[in-house]
Parts: C-alpha cells; structure tokens; sequence
C-alpha cells in the first residue's frame, strides 16, 4: 500500500488522467445503459465530478475540491487553467476557416445578443436574491455569461469572494443545463449544420457545455460550436467589467 501511494504521489498526472477517463467511461455506460442516452454521458460525468469536487473540498478542509484530498492532488494540475486554455484551443482549431469566414454577422451578432442576454438575466437573478449594489450585480450578471467571465469581471471591480462564488456558480448550472438540453432541442431548433453550431456557440457561450452539449448531438459541430463559444468568454471579460458595469453605474 505504501508503495502504491508512493507511485501514485510520483505521478499525479497520470493518476488525474486515469481518474477522468474512468469517469467518462463510466458516465457513457450508465447514459447508454439506464438513460437510453436521453441525457448525454459528458453531462452525467460533469454531475459526478461536481459532486466528487463538494466531497473533496469537504473531506479535505480545502478549497480546491477533490484535489484538497492528497491521494487525488494530480487533478488540480489537470484541471488547472493550462489545460483548459489547451483543450479550448485544440478543438477550435479542428473547423474549416471557410465555414467560419460564411458565418459573418451572423456569428458576431449572436455574440453580442448571447451575451447582452444573460447578463440581463443574471443581473435579474442578482436582484431578485437581494442584492443592490452595483459591483454584485455586475459580478453574478456576469457569471451567468460563463463560469469564467464572473469571477474575472468580479476580480476587476473588486466584488467579495462570496460574491464571486456565486457568479461560479450560477455559470456552472448554465454549463450543465446546456450540456443536457442541446441534445434534446438540437432537432427541434435545426442544430445540425456547422453555421447553426456557431450561431448556438456564440448565444450559449459556455464553452464546456456547448462543446459537451455538440459532441452528444454531433461531434462534427463540436469545433464550430468552440470556435464562437471560445471569442464569447473573451468578449465577455472585456465588456463585462467595463461597459456593462459603467451601464449598470448610470442606471443605479
């Protein structure tokens, strides 16, 4: 046991690895299995990780998740912002440009109506919960954009941490709520061409779960999904803290 410790110590890395790709072998098999695939697997498996990371955090006194527990710290190098930015800009990098090049106003206006949309939205939740000053509002309005976009627009102007934790959190339900429902109204709203992927992209934004969302609909719309999604979080931290929250000063 104390060898095995130690190899797992040595190659924290590795370990995280192994870890994620068990869950995701597991997350598919029990979608396919007692879901009949109605809920994507990367859905299930972001549900699970969720809930992995809570136990962590909890077991470990910490606030890195299931990387505070020692045994499992390979995940937080593995699930740290170098990763992310990679994966983002890997699977980008598999659409057309000529596709993208067709897409023209279309994808830069859903961009902007993408984001106007839900920061609108979370300024409203915002309220509702109570909340009046401006930098809260701005912050939680944010975090309904991306996960990403709240806690760097609430860094810029200075909101408190249990603010920011929030705006995470109202960013991670949008995640999971688009991973589940994409597959389900892909159909419906004609989701089955690279042009509709990047118009959804750039109004969902949430490029963890445009991307998961895609890939159980058609793993082929994946990078042009990724491609708008990706610019969104982008625009988004530079308008959130800056523009919006100017607008948001005049109004209140």
């Amino acid at each position: 046991m104390e060898l095995f410790e130690g190899l797992i110590a040595k190659n924290g890395l590795v370990f995280a690895f192994l870890i994620v790709g068990v869950l995701t072998l597991g997350s598919e098999f029990f979608s396919k299995k007692f879901l009949k695939s109605k809920i994507p697997g990367s859905a299930v498996a972001i549900f699970l990780a969720l809930l992995l990371g809570y136990w962590g955090g909890v077991w470990g006194n910490g606030e890195k998740g299931l990387a505070d527990v020692k045994f499992f710290s390979g995940l937080g190098f593995f699930g740290g912002a170098m990763f992310r930015d990679f994966t983002i800009v890997a699977t980008a990098y598999g659409a057309s440009f000529l596709l993208v090049k067709k897409s023209g106003w279309l994808g830069f206006i859903s961009l902007v109506l993408g984001i106007s949309l839900f920061f609108v939205l979370g300024v409203i939740i915002a309220f509702a919960w109570g909340y009046r000053d401006v930098v809260s509002l701005c912050t939680i309005g944010a975090g309904a954009c991306t996960y990403i976009i709240g806690p760097v627009t609430g860094a810029a102007i200075g909101a408190s941490s249990e603010v920011i934790a929030l705006s995470i959190g109202t960013g991670l339900f949008k995640t999971i709520t688009v991973t589940i429902l994409t597959p389900l109204v892909a159909k419906r709203i004609g989701l089955d061409n690279p042009q509709a992927a990047m118009a959804f992209g750039g109004l969902m934004g949430t490029s963890s779960g445009v991307a998961a969302g895609l890939a159980a609909t058609d793993p082929e719309l994946v990078p042009y999904g990724a491609v708008t999604a990706t610019f969104y979080t982008g625009l988004g931290c530079l308008v959130c803290p800056s523009v919006f929250y100017g607008i948001l000063e005049l109004m209140l």
